[in-house]
């Protein structure tokens, strides 16, 4: 630190002098890097006062992975910067070509990304300038990073936050959507450049070292009040890709798009999927929309006249104009949508490959013509030629492999003969050789086989002794710490889980038994409301019954009437009878019916009344006794369920504890063995004790076998040597597995103090 009266000095502690050191290494590499680059224009012979310039700007291509940095960021970004000068350019040149030859053309609308590029370069609202401004302090981390970002973009549409993750954010590229993590955004942001390095540097011996950091003015006027200065990769970056796109805007670009055809770098692979991706991540197939949306081919009149004019050789021969001659072979073909400009002739998409086609097929048909006549004549003139020689041929050949094959013949038998003479002498000569060799070498053999048997059994007669006494002493002891520790262990841990298991069993056992009684209660309940239903609908028949037959005496009484008083005066005062009562007075004053018979017919309608209010009301009450009786099937079927699943849990946990039994039985069984076999290692005394031992054990899992399913066999206690056992510990675990009633509420403390308490 320099201050106007001293120079302070303060040490770095380890985090400040690893920053120092990153910071050291990639300002040096990005020197190497510049240094590297202008080396290579050199040497290709680059003008720098060339008027003229060829630059090749090769990039990676759109960049999504499962988890993606600030340079998929970058990466990404600059992509977006040269799609949209693609789609500019192409749809500049269309619209420039259209307007030129004066044709009618629409409007040709294209995808623009200006929004993402807004999002992630403006000012001061942009990505960039709250990740400049987030380096800026020193308590800034990727946590309050990626809340500003959720604030300032939280109603931007290219920008989203993920739902599970609490600093990542997702951008929808022109591509598709790109999730980053911005962990580390902060930190490959920052690029501190220290003065003191940089003075060091270039103050270094080594010319080279010294010439890629040249002293600066600016640096060297702010190095004595300033030991650092802050500056941004992002802003850099930024600042580069800016003049990248005005090199471009003020040049003709061409572009060449690489595609990878498959994954597994092989020859003869295309993947579909894989490939149509890449085209649509690199803007291809945005660019054939824009131009197929308009007139993809262009000819002049000449190449059009030239290429297709053998399709209309009737208009050749007129020798009209090149624009009259172009628009009659294009009436000609029924070429619809087509347009001919000031020289050159528009098509639309597919109408180029139809003419294609249709020279193709005419070209064909003649070529075809043209080649039957001429390889009909060069095929006769060539048989001729042929037969005459192959006739010649074949004479000359047959007699001189006539006279080579008795030749061979000749020199075959005689080589024959001599072969099997010399093979004859040359086996029985290699025979005797062999035979004394393998003789001496069987005699040797044997001999030193047999020094190395004798010697070897010498050897394994005392490596055998001492191995057996020294395993015999090796095994007693570690089997002795063996069975103290897993005997103790097993114990413990055994009672404990035999605790929680009955307790689980008993309370099981509760829960089903009370909805066993729900269950018989529910019966009951349905075969009381099924009893009562069937009387209801008994009442019910019986009612309309009645109701019949009274209809059935209403009528009889109403034909008599009828017949006494005459049929049409009976019938109007039967009218009458049903209507309302005010109405009723009118026409008994009206008729001439007798007051008997009026107040007769009264009274029969008044109980014809009662009698349908009362099927109402049966009807009513059968339509509530149906409606509680199918309230009743419901929660009826609901307990059933209930039932069912805690009879199958009841059932799944019997099973469980019925394979720890066994599971437990065998270890056990097990572990009698291992005792019955080191038994016979130990003393006469120890002989005894273990036959007691075992005695006891196996009468402990007989009695346990048989008991009911919450009975668990004894586990073994831990003796204290081989000669002596403690068969009351396993005792008291069995009585206490066994106990009657186990508190719901103890925990797994108490289970674990409880069993090691009763073991002890």
């Amino acid at each position: 630190m320099v201050t106007p009266e001293e120079v302070i000095k303060r040490s770095l502690d380890p985090d400040g002098a690893i920053v120092s050191r990153d910071g050291l290494a990639k300002t040096i590499y990005s020197r190497l890097f510049d240094w590297l680059v202008d080396k290579i224009n050199f040497s290709i012979g680059q003008d720098t006062n060339s008027k003229c310039l060829i630059g090749v700007l090769d990039i990676y291509g759109f960049e999504s992975f499962e988890s993606n940095s600030f340079e998929q960021f970058c990466i990404n970004y600059t992509n977006e910067k040269l799609q949209q000068h693609f789609n500019q350019h192409i749809f500049k040149m269309e619209q420039e070509e259209y307007m030129k030859e004066e044709i009618d053309w629409s409007y040709i609308e294209f995808i623009d990304n200006q929004e993402v590029l807004d999002l992630i370069e403006k000012k001061p609202g942009g990505i960039i300038a709250l990740l400049d401004e987030a380096c800026m302090f020193p308590k800034s981390t990727h946590e309050t990073f990626s809340e500003k970002l959720y604030q300032t973009f939280k109603s931007h549409k290219r920008f989203i936050k993920p739902k599970l993750a609490r600093t990542d954010f997702t951008i929808a590229h022109y591509a598709g959507e790109v999730q980053y993590q911005s962990d580390q955004f902060l930190d490959k942001n920052k690029d501190y450049v220290v003065a003191e390095h940089q003075d060091l540097l270039s103050a270094s011996k080594c010319a080279f070292v010294a010439a890629l950091f040249p002293p600066l003015p600016e640096e060297t006027t702010k190095s004595s009040n300033k030991s650092s200065k802050f500056s941004s990769i992002g802003s850099r970056f930024k600042l580069q890709l800016q003049q990248l796109m005005e090199t471009l805007n003020s040049t003709e670009p061409h572009y060449i798009r690489c595609v990878k055809p498959n994954e597994l770098f092989k020859p003869a692979i295309f993947e579909n999927a894989n490939v149509m991706q890449q085209l649509r991540c690199g803007g291809v197939l945005e660019a054939i929309r824009i131009s197929c949306s308009g007139y993809p081919t262009h000819k002049t009149f000449y190449r059009f006249l030239h290429r297709f004019g053998l399709l209309a050789p009737e208009v050749l021969k007129e020798n009209h104009d090149e624009k009259v001659a172009c628009g009659k072979i294009l009436e000609k073909m029924g070429l619809a949508g087509a347009q001919i400009g000031k020289t050159k002739v528009f098509l639309r998409a597919g109408q180029m490959a139809q003419l294609d086609a249709n020279r193709v097929l005419k070209l064909s048909t003649a070529a075809r013509t043209i080649q039957r006549k001429t390889r009909s004549h060069i095929a006769h003139k060539h048989y001729v030629t042929v037969q005459k020689a192959a006739l010649f041929m074949q004479s000359l050949c047959r007699g001189m492999l006539a006279r080579k094959s008795y030749k061979k013949l000749i020199r075959e038998s005689a080589s024959v003969r001599i072969q099997t003479n010399l093979r004859g002498h040359f086996g029985w000569k290699r025979y005797s050789r062999l035979r004394s060799s393998v003789v001496v070498l069987q005699t040797g053999m044997r001999a030193m086989a047999a020094r190395n048997r004798f010697r070897y059994r010498k050897q394994s007669k005392k490596a055998t002794t001492i191995q057996a006494h020294w395993c015999g002493h090796r095994a007693c002891l570690y089997y002795k710490r063996l069975r103290k520790a897993s005997i103790l262990i097993q114990c413990g841990w055994r009672g404990m889980v035999a605790r929680r298991e009955l307790r689980k069993l008993k309370m099981a056992a509760r829960e089903t038994g009370a909805l066993q009684e729900s269950k018989c209660k529910l019966e009951k309940q349905v075969e009381d409301l099924t009893l009562l239903l069937h009387l209801e609908r008994r009442l019910r028949t019986e009612i309309e019954e009645a109701k019949d037959r009274e209809i059935i005496k209403l009528q009889q009484s109403l034909e008599a009437m009828e017949n006494k008083l005459g049929g049409t005066t009976v019938l109007k005062e039967w009218e009458a009878a049903q209507r309302p009562i005010e109405d009723d007075s009118s026409v008994i004053k009206g008729s001439s019916v007798p007051v008997e018979t009026n107040e007769k017919v009264e009274a029969l309608t008044l109980e014809v009344e009662k009698l349908k209010d009362l099927l109402k009301s049966e009807k009513q009450r059968a339509d509530d006794l149906e409606r509680r009786y199918a309230v009743a099937l419901e929660s009826g079927e609901g307990r059933r369920q209930k039932l069912e699943e805690t009879e199958r849990r009841v059932h799944q946990l019997q099973e469980s504890l019925n394979r720890m039994i066994y599971s437990m039985s065998g270890q056990f069984s097990e572990l009698k063995m291992i005792l019955c076999a080191s038994s016979n290692l130990s003393s006469a005394s120890g002989f005894a004790a273990r036959d007691d031992l075992d005695d006891d054990m196996s009468v402990s899992s007989d009695t346990t076998s048989t008991d009911s399913d919450f009975t668990f066999p004894a586990p073994t206690s831990t003796p204290p040597n081989f000669s002596s056992f403690n068969p009351g510990a396993f005792q008291l675990i069995v009585q206490d597995l066994s106990a009657a009633e186990v508190p719901g509420t103890e925990n797994w403390e108490g289970d674990r103090e409880g069993a090691f308490d009763d073991f002890f």
